[in-house]
């Protein structure tokens, strides 16, 4: 079991900035779950697939629209109502009615969309015990299995030691990316500050690159943030994430800390980030659906 124990120097465990962790080997990940579905609030217009609702010409009928040019689908009952006030003026006479081409209306269709789902993965040595590691990377497999079925781009970025690396660019190859989660060895300060910056340089370049697909960062972290040097380093992280907020990209953040002492550094990330918070437990879509099963019980 691991053991948070608070230091003197301050939150976040400054005392770490002596004496990191040791490197570890890479940890095989837990057996992935179905996870329940994180989407990007509000509408897209973006490349189909299955996680977001969106605008597109398939989906179903949400509403009618004057429209802008050919009618590719004709929404029939806000054509005749837009028309029937006007069936004196027009002098009609016998049945049916008489519609010009103001009267229109274009089928409005909502569906889904494919994002970019960005993952932000504390690999450092504040993750704790082998056994926690192991959950971690079996709820970020996890979600990677979630995103090849909803068609997702997925880009993962690690943070450990010193820096931060985009370990998997954004693409569509999600064995490459579940390779490189197995694969990942553990360990080190907790630059969660430099991970986050590394975050918003990438959705910035593909923001530029694809502007239709919106991103949703996952940034999976117990909330610690350590440092070479004496500092603010949890404030740094705070700076970081209100930055990333600042550009409207929706986030969710994975509280993955454990033990009797909780500090609740995650949630308070993900109150700077304007993210949602969810513990690792509640993930998956079956304790999601126990927890509705429960409340419907009460009440």
């Amino acid at each position: 079991m691991y053991v948070y124990k608070r230091q003197p120097q301050g939150e976040g465990g400054a005392a770490a900035d002596a004496a990191p962790a040791p490197e570890r080997a890479a940890v095989t990940p837990g057996d992935p779950v179905r996870v329940r579905r994180l989407e990007v609030p509000g509408i897209g217009a973006g490349a189909p697939g299955r996680r977001s609702r969106a605008r597109s010409e398939r989906g179903r009928v949400v509403g009618s629209t004057r429209p802008a040019g050919p009618v590719t689908r004709l929404h029939l009952p806000a054509t005749v109502l837009a028309a029937a006030p006007h069936q004196h003026a027009r002098g009609r006479t016998g049945p049916g009615l008489r519609i010009v081409r103001d009267d229109l209306r274009q089928a409005v269709l909502e569906g889904r969309e494919g994002n970019l789902v960005l993952f932000v993965v504390d690999a450092s040595g504040s993750m704790g015990a082998r056994s926690r590691m192991a959950a971690v990377k079996g709820a970020v497999l996890s979600l990677l299995l979630d995103a090849y079925q909803r068609r997702d781009k997925v880009g993962m970025i690690t943070f450990r030691g010193g820096e931060a690396e985009l370990v998997l660019p954004p693409t569509w190859s999600v064995e490459a990316a579940a390779a490189r989660l197995t694969g990942l060895p553990t360990g080190g300060r907790t630059p969660l500050a430099a991970g986050l910056l590394r975050a918003a340089e990438v959705l910035r370049v593909e923001r530029v690159r694809d502007p239709r697909r919106r991103p949703l960062l996952v940034v999976v972290t117990d909330g610690r943030a350590t440092g070479a040097r004496g500092g603010d380093h949890l404030g740094e992280a705070r700076r970081a994430a209100a930055l990333v907020a600042a550009t409207g990209t929706s986030a969710v953040v994975v509280d993955c800390e454990s033990g009797p002492v909780r500090l609740g550094l995650a949630s308070a990330l993900g109150t700077a980030l304007g993210a949602e918070t969810l513990r690792l437990d509640e993930l998956g879509a079956d304790a999601l659906a126990g927890t509705v099963r429960a409340a419907r019980q009460v009440a």
